[in-house]
């Protein structure tokens, strides 16, 4: 029983540090990356699709976006929702691809970028606590109900502990990574 509540809670916790390092890729750095695109969505045929179904993204140069759809008919679609994006882009479409220079971050706008990655990283940490909570009560539960003793319910809460301190340890590193990725001119 504490065993399945460890794995369940080890799942869970790693699937919030795994969103954490998502949302950290789609924010906007001064290199072009394709994970900076990933929450735009295109009408294909009607049907709202992610951009990267409708089309390949490459980065061939550090500044420089390259979108090439499956479909040319989707060019101006793929250029009107990067538009519509709050990312800031200028796409330029030549009739085959289109493609996106990456502007210069402003020192203004690098100190927001962090401030935005210091949110979403907290968003993680509470995240996993709220599992722990979670998991700590669901052993307390087992241990009301005499199925684990109090001991086993203490190793396991120890256990919850170790994940919780060692997931936010990771979070924390891969926000120092944002954050001096951001900073970096």
């Amino acid at each position: 029983m504490v065993e399945e509540i460890k794995k369940d809670v080890k799942h869970r916790m790693e699937a919030a540090v795994e969103s954490v390092r998502g949302e950290l890729a789609r924010l906007r750095t001064g290199k072009a990356t394709p994970a900076i695109l990933d929450g735009i969505v295109v009408n294909y045929y009607g049907t709202n699709t992610p951009l990267r179904q409708a089309a390949n993204v490459s980065a061939p140069e550090p500044r420089l976006l390259v979108i090439q759809p499956w479909d040319r008919s989707l060019l101006g679609e793929i250029e009107k929702a990067i538009q519509k994006s709050d990312l800031g882009f200028n796409p330029t479409n030549d009739g085959i691809v289109v493609r996106i220079p990456i502007p210069q971050l402003t020192e203004e706008r690098r100190i927001t970028l962090v401030k935005v990655a210091k949110k979403v990283a907290e968003e993680g940490r509470v995240a996993i606590r709220n599992v722990r909570r979670d998991g700590i009560e669901r052993l307390k539960k087992l241990e009301k109900d005499s199925e684990i003793s109090e001991d086993e319910m203490h190793r396991g809460q120890d256990a919850l502990q170790t994940m919780t301190d060692d997931l936010i340890k990771k979070i924390d590193e891969t926000l120092v990574l944002k954050e001096k990725d951001i900073m970096e001119v």
